[in-house]
């Protein structure tokens, strides 16, 4: 999965390419999906919810530009799968979901594996987690119309955030705060559940 999907179609971090190779997948996706688990597609995990596909996921985190040790806010759980990728790389990651029985699934999921740098929150995930912030980096896993200014306030100085953006039609952005303002930069097109919010 790693060399053929992610390494031949151009990701070269090699904390990036570390992680992908030594978080089990297959552990992420229901029993009846497993045949499929490292093929590059997303597949569905209940709730309306998915795993995104590998080169995504690998794609999203190299996007990041971690260098080890920050402090990471993460927008949709899922799976718990992308919250893995960024525990092995990341100092601490704050991730917020807020489908409750997908939340804890992943908690035992992850504490199972021996994850002790990942803190979870069950709520609105357009609303961060401002008595954690501010964050060096933010990833949102679910497109909004527009990002959620509660997360362009809870990311820190020269910090950067990826997320999709758009409804039907959506793409990738990477926002770099600079200069107290807010950089963005367009990556390629995806396709993301919506971000559900509370209000």
């Amino acid at each position: 999965m790693v060399e053929t999907q992610i390494a031949a179609r151009g990701v070269r971090d090699a904390k990036v390419l570390e992680a992908m190779s030594k978080v089990p997948r297959h552990l992420f996706v229901p029993e009846g999906l497993r045949g499929a688990a490292f093929a590059d597609e997303p597949l569905p995990i209940g709730d309306g919810q998915t795993i995104s596909q590998p080169y995504i996921v690998a794609y999203m985190t190299e996007a990041l530009g971690l260098r080890g040790g920050e402090r990471v806010l993460e927008i949709g759980t899922g799976s718990g799968y992308q919250t893995a990728i960024l525990a092995e790389i990341a100092g601490r990651v704050f991730t917020v979901e807020l489908i409750e029985s997908l939340s804890v699934k992943a908690q035992a999921l992850l504490g199972s594996l021996g994850y002790g740098n990942i803190s979870f929150r069950v709520g609105d995930g357009a609303e961060g987690w401002p008595e954690e912030a501010p964050f060096e980096a933010i990833l949102v896993t679910a497109a909004a119309a527009a990002v959620p200014p509660a997360l362009e306030r809870q990311l820190g100085p020269a910090g950067t955030m990826i997320a999709p953006v758009g409804t039907d039609w959506q793409e990738l952005i990477r926002f770099r705060k600079r200069d107290g303002g807010l950089a963005r930069e367009r990556l390629l097109s995806v396709r993301f559940v919506p971000l559900v919010t509370t209000h």
